[in-house]
């Protein structure tokens, strides 16, 4: 382990079973939530950057590839003109229309909210000149997938839509997300393609989670370091798929590892850390994309465990990331990175 983030480790609470206690999910989200708000009210207001709250609404059921149940052939969510909270950052003093990107929260698709990230994304829209529209997506278990990804294509749909009225460029949307925030933008990409809506620019999967089997080696090996590991994993999975967990009866728009056919997928930016449960379905799907022809940037960071960016941000391997990332957004958005 990298020595800066093993300090930085040591310093996080732990439960017995890790930093994110899935067995007492209600506890764990409170915790999670006042942790998040509280750091957010402790960084200082940006001024340079606007922050409004809208509801993204589905234009029609038009292009469902099954006409039915959100194609996972179980019991998925068939609610879906249920209106999805986005929060939309923009920086105040760049002129649009701006490219936007469309940004789905970490907390294994079990935890968080859509403004958890504020703080750190206000300063890559400022940085950037682009806006952020943050999903506010639905929780498992109360949501069993692929809800989570209806919800995520339907802030897409909206976004496309809405982009002239709301001073975006539509032709300059990315798809980007955290842990399980990556994999429900991985599913988004996936729902998007299959349904013939207008391709995103790309898309970025931070540290994605994106396999429910669980079977990798870096699935059985990281066990111990606290942060997402196995144990939290199976938890999470179950929680996101029921008893339909680790068997055949799980579509791509559920786990995205699943997709057999990766082909015609945008450009796309994957990083993972070493010491990271999803690094060898990470690799892998970097791998296939690459193999059926979509240009990828892959990222492994060594001595790097789950969300190591967000625990040491002010470490050397964090800022490395964050510098090869904004750079990698600003060349697809056709951007001039802020200098560090």
């Amino acid at each position: 382990m990298d020595q800066e983030l093993s300090l930085a480790l040591a310093a996080v609470p732990m439960t017995p079973n890790g930093a994110f206690d899935l067995t007492d999910l209600a506890t764990t989200r409170a915790a999670f939530r006042a942790q998040a708000e509280s750091a957010a009210e402790s960084s200082p207001a940006n001024p340079s950057v606007a922050v409004e709250e809208h509801l993204a609404t589905r234009a029609g059921r038009a292009g469902r590839p099954d006409g039915g149940d959100g194609g996972d052939g179980g019991d998925g969510p068939d609610d879906l003109d249920v209106p999805v909270p986005v929060r939309l950052l923009r920086p105040t003093t760049a002129s649009g229309p701006l490219p936007v990107l469309l940004w789905f929260h970490g907390g294994g698709q079990v935890l968080g909210f859509a403004a958890q990230d504020e703080p750190w994304l206000g300063e890559l829209a400022a940085s950037l000149g682009c806006a952020v529209a943050s999903v506010d997506y639905r929780l498992a278990p109360e949501t069993p997938a692929p809800g989570a990804a209806e919800d995520g294509f339907t802030a897409y749909q909206w976004l496309c839509r809405e982009a002239e009225a709301l001073g975006l460029d539509a032709t300059r949307i990315g798809i980007a997300g955290q842990s399980g925030g990556g994999g429900i933008a991985a599913a988004t990409t996936l729902l998007v393609r299959d349904r013939g809506a207008a391709a995103p620019l790309f898309q970025s999967l931070t540290y994605p989670m994106l396999d429910d089997r669980n079977r990798t080696a870096s699935s059985h090996e990281i066990t111990d370091i606290g942060i997402w590991d196995r144990s939290t994993n199976l938890l999470a999975w179950q929680a996101i798929l029921g008893d339909r967990a680790g068997t055949e009866d799980v579509c791509p728009y559920a786990a995205p590892a699943r997709a057999a056919d990766l082909a015609e997928l945008p450009p796309t930016f994957i990083t993972v850390g070493d010491l990271d449960c999803f690094r060898d379905e990470d690799l892998d799907y970097a791998a296939r994309l690459r193999a059926q022809g979509v240009p990828v940037e892959l990222h492994l960071y060594p001595g790097a465990y789950h969300a190591f960016d967000l625990i040491a941000p002010g470490s050397r391997l964090a800022t490395a990331f964050h510098r090869t990332w904004f750079d990698y957004l600003a060349r697809q958005f056709d951007a001039v990175p802020v200098a560090a």
